[in-house]
């Protein structure tokens, strides 16, 4: 019987670190990372790489329509500018 062992991967930014895009078509904008989807290698950053997604009405929105969600990036793409305040430092 095998055993699936998960082993998870080290990125060189996290979430709420400050970073720029390096290359690709949002090259040289910056934001704070929101989420990293760390199967896929790729992050998603505020601001950035904006796509537009259509919302059928539901309860909470009766009229649907048209919402922008930022889309992904891939991690290779990002420089880290600032890093995020560690934990330690903020309890202090």
């Amino acid at each position: 019987m095998s055993r699936v062992v998960t082993v998870s991967k080290k990125f060189h930014v996290k979430k709420d670190d400050e970073v720029e895009v390096i290359s690709g078509s949002h090259r040289g904008k910056k934001g704070r990372i929101l989420q990293i989807l760390t199967g896929k290698n790729r992050v998603i950053i505020e601001g950035v790489a904006m796509m537009k997604k259509a919302s059928r009405p539901t309860q909470t929105n009766p009229k649907g329509g048209i919402e922008e969600k930022e889309g992904t990036i891939h991690i290779s793409n990002v420089r880290a500018t600032k890093p995020a305040a560690s934990k330690k430092a903020s309890k202090k």
